[in-house]
């Protein structure tokens, strides 16, 4: 496949790194000159790919739901739900106070 985008350049990520205000060595730049080349390299290729004809979709495998039918089930009295705790009060479990504020 010919690479149809220009390479980028040493003095463009120069540019670059001024206008972002970051402080690049001579070797970062000829580094990142080839790392910058190489992810549009990849992007553009992706560009290239037709999907019109391929509905846009949030999941690679059709999803289905997973979880159980909400049906109303008998819970806890307060009394049983209380019963383990080490203290309650007015149907509430009762803890120690971490504020100075008052109730």
């Amino acid at each position: 496949m010919p690479d149809e985008h220009a390479a980028i350049t040493r003095d463009e990520v120069a540019h670059l790194a001024r206008l972002s205000r970051l402080a690049l060595r001579e070797d970062e730049l000829d580094h990142l000159a080839t790392q910058l080349d190489d992810i549009i390299s990849a992007v553009a290729r992706v560009q290239e790919v037709t999907a019109e004809d391929i509905p846009p979709t949030s999941h690679a495998l059709p999803l289905t739901n997973v979880f159980r039918a909400d049906e109303v089930r008998p819970g806890l009295t307060p009394e049983q739900a209380l019963s383990g705790a080490p203290a309650s009060e007015q149907q509430r479990f009762k803890v120690p106070r971490i504020l100075d504020e008052e109730a």
